[in-house]
């Protein structure tokens, strides 16, 4: 990939993993309004809807911090396109049952486990590649991580748009087929966009590769050491919680009280996803520009707290969407910086290990977010449940600015070289 010839040669592994990247995420924006909204309107249970999320993410960050090392030793484009197949067919199985009227629940949540047990190791896959597409590119690492970030809001928002009509169309359970099929795409870019490299270099880090127990912990004791990259991980384990009972209960929830059903859905999530994109598309350009730091935490503070008040206080619509497109704009910003810091900080032969450890613990809460968000609605009321998620948001975004060596994010200054991993034996 570093050695392609011209400028349309060396851009082709980036346009293909980002494609892939927009179609994955598409299909996934597809379930993610379809399956939770077929929970709440067969059971009427909010509890249940939140479980149906359990069910995915908790294999899916399980399955993200133990496939590092395979992505390392095998390779990020053999890791993708080893679990995508897969989740095709696996996905598959739900419009293909309840065409047969076969989707018990039990059926679902099993097919759900599956879906996310296999898409943790495939989203790392592809993510943990932008460094070396960048570098194909000739483009500076924040700029690849902006414009992955503005894909991923584009396949978001595009995904979210037409999901709750392909819903109301279709049904739930045949939505699914939509999630298949961009699913197809990408393994498709994958195979014939991105060339087949070399397994990672050892020669950083020659005690990096020994036993799968050994590659962990050589992972493990990177990202640990990191102040800064614990500070994120702390931050965001938090905030996608969070952002889990939002997008999964909070959200369904309101929109069926307030009339607007599964379309409703829908549009919140898409006006929130499309002016992310255009954040992420301005950001792409600007961000080796802007202040890191700063830059984080307004960011952060605006996409939180904001929409989870406008739900919340039952504001008027004009104003909803308002408040929506400020905190999607914001936290298009945030993705190049994370990224960029992320990427700069990790050895190469690490690479694989220290992003999936480092998602999966940001992910950690996801699972969680679902049922704490059912819990907190069947106990509280849906509005208390938007104001106290709203708030503990705010103050989570605020915690790792307290921490000084925090700071060292705004530097931007590469650890890669600088810092060998500790002898194995002693973990």
């Amino acid at each position: 990939m570093r050695g392609a010839a011209g400028p349309l040669a060396s851009r082709k592994p980036l346009v293909a993993l980002m494609t892939a990247q927009a179609m994955s995420i598409a299909g996934t924006r597809f379930s993610t309004v379809a399956i939770p909204w077929y929970v709440l309107t067969t059971t009427n249970d909010p509890v249940l809807t939140g479980m149906v999320a359990l069910v995915e993410m908790l294999p899916l960050v399980i399955a993200r911090a133990l496939g590092g090392p395979l992505i390392d030793r095998l390779g990020a484009r053999t890791v993708s396109l080893l679990c995508d197949p897969v989740s095709i067919v696996v996905v598959a199985l739900i419009p293909l049952l309840g065409s047969w009227n076969l989707l018990s629940l039990p059926a679902l949540f099993a097919i759900v486990g599956v879906l996310g047990a296999l898409r943790g190791p495939s989203d790392q896959a592809k993510y943990s590649l932008t460094p070396d597409v960048a570098a194909a590119a000739g483009m500076p690492l924040e700029r690849a991580t902006g414009i992955g970030g503005a894909v991923e809001r584009l396949g978001s928002v595009a995904g979210a748009a037409v999901a709750g009509t392909l819903v109301v169309l279709f049904g739930a359970p045949m939505t699914l087929a939509f999630t298949a099929a961009a699913l197809a795409v990408a393994v498709g870019c994958m195979a014939f966009g991105i060339p087949a490299t070399p397994r990672p270099p050892r020669s950083q880090h020659p005690q990096a590769f020994r036993g799968y127990r050994d590659d962990l912990a050589a992972g493990w004791r990177f990202l640990s050491n990191d102040p800064v990259l614990v500070g994120i991980t702390m931050m965001l384990a938090v905030t996608n919680l969070l952002d889990q009972a939002y997008v999964s209960v909070l959200v369904p929830v309101w929109a069926q009280h307030s009339g607007y059903g599964a379309q409703g859905v829908g549009v919140v999530l898409a006006v929130f996803a499309g002016f992310s994109f255009i954040g992420s598309a301005t950001a792409a350009a600007l961000a080796d520009k802007l202040p890191r730091l700063m830059v984080f935490g307004v960011a952060f503070f605006l996409m939180g707290l904001p929409r989870f008040l406008a739900l919340g206080l039952n504001l008027p619509t004009v104003t909803l969407f308002s408040v929506l497109a400020i905190s999607g704009l914001a936290s298009g910003f945030l993705s190049p910086v994370l990224g960029a810091v992320l990427f700069e900080r990790t050895p190469a032969d690490l690479r694989g290990r220290v992003t999936s450890l480092n998602a999966a613990l940001c992910w950690s809460g996801i699972p969680f977010g679902g049922i704490i968000g059912g819990a907190m609605v069947a106990t509280i009321g849906l509005t208390p449940a938007l104001l106290v998620a709203g708030v503990t948001y705010a103050g989570a975004t605020m915690l790792a600015f307290g921490r000084r060596r925090f700071r060292d994010f705004a530097a931007g200054a590469p650890l890669t070289d600088a810092e060998p991993v500790p002898p194995l034996s002693d973990v």
